[in-house]
């Protein structure tokens, strides 16, 4: 740790911890790679001296792990680094307080701007605590920290009308991505995320909370469209994804209904690594219709 001594991390080390870690889960960067200090201060815009210390920070949280020629590489990854104590687990004390301000945030209950002050009254919390559910939502994407003082709440999808949009959305560009002709199999990735999915389906549904369950499905769905190799595709859904997180922990799926979804994400994956792409883009289709129509309670088409 590089903070002064008595002191906790800055709360610019934290957000770069914050945005380094976005940056893992979001390229999908697999344990081992190499991060160079040098390129994360150039993308994320900062100086070096906060990325040396953020990343010191994340190899405390076990996300990253020292070189043996120096620096650092990536150590957690997938639901790994969900799991890790940079995300509360459902075990953890502050999971019941991340649901609560997502629900508060959802019913409109919680303003656009906050201090952390604000919300350690409202919710009770310890300095530590607080710190742990602003990282955790901060890479999740749907608050970020102003330059000044205080956190913003970033857009998200609060209606049914625009849930069902969403849904109406992904089941034109998901279907097509598959039939893409730059699409390339990640057979790699695409494995591993057919073995999360298997463990699903295979009883590990009724054992995570809502949270976890949706960074599991909505990270399968990312790794195929990003075979695409269309980067207007996988931006889009990436976008959407981030938007319904809060609505979707409310419209899960009975679990009993989840692990049979899980169950076509098995067979959707077993399609595309046989190379079946059109039986594979038929298929989402499908099954994209049927999980919307069992969330919005209509003839509505939707995902998961």
């Amino acid at each position: 740790m590089t903070a002064p001594t008595g002191r906790g991390p800055t709360p610019l080390t934290r957000r770069t911890a914050a945005r380094i870690v976005e940056h893992i889960a979001t390229n999908g960067l697999p344990v081992g790679t190499r991060l160079v200090e040098r390129a994360l201060a150039e993308q994320l815009k900062v100086s070096r001296s906060p990325v040396r210390q953020a990343l010191r920070l994340l190899a405390d949280e076990g996300v990253v792990v020292a070189a043996e020629r120096g620096g650092y590489t990536v150590a957690l990854t997938g639901p790994d680094l969900t799991e890790a104590s940079l995300f509360p687990t459902t075990e953890d004390a502050t999971e019941d307080v991340y649901l609560r301000i997502a629900a508060d945030r959802l019913d409109g209950r919680l303003p656009d701007r906050v201090t952390e002050n604000a919300l350690a009254r409202r919710y009770d919390l310890m300095p530590g605590q607080l710190a742990h559910v602003l990282r955790r939502v901060a890479v999740e994407g749907w608050i970020e920290r102003l330059p000044g003082y205080g956190w913003e709440f970033q857009p998200m999808l609060t209606s049914m009308d625009a849930y069902r949009d969403s849904y109406r959305f992904r089941l034109t560009i998901e279907p097509a991505a598959i039939l893409e002709p730059g699409f390339v199999l990640d057979r790699e990735a695409l494995e591993t995320v057919r073995a999360q999915q298997q463990g699903l389906a295979d009883g590990e549904v009724h054992t995570i909370g809502n949270a976890q369950l949706y960074d599991l499905n909505s990270r399968f769905h990312e790794v195929v469209m990003a075979c695409s190799r269309n980067s207007f595709f996988i931006d889009s859904l990436r976008r959407v994804d981030r938007l319904r997180r809060l609505i979707e922990y409310r419209r899960s799926l009975q679990r009993d209904r989840a692990a049979l979804r899980c169950a076509e994400h098995v067979r959707l994956a077993d399609l595309l690594l046989a190379g079946e792409r059109a039986e594979a883009a038929a298929f989402l289709r499908r099954h994209l219709s049927s999980v919307g129509r069992e969330k919005t309670g209509s003839g509505t088409d939707g995902a998961d």
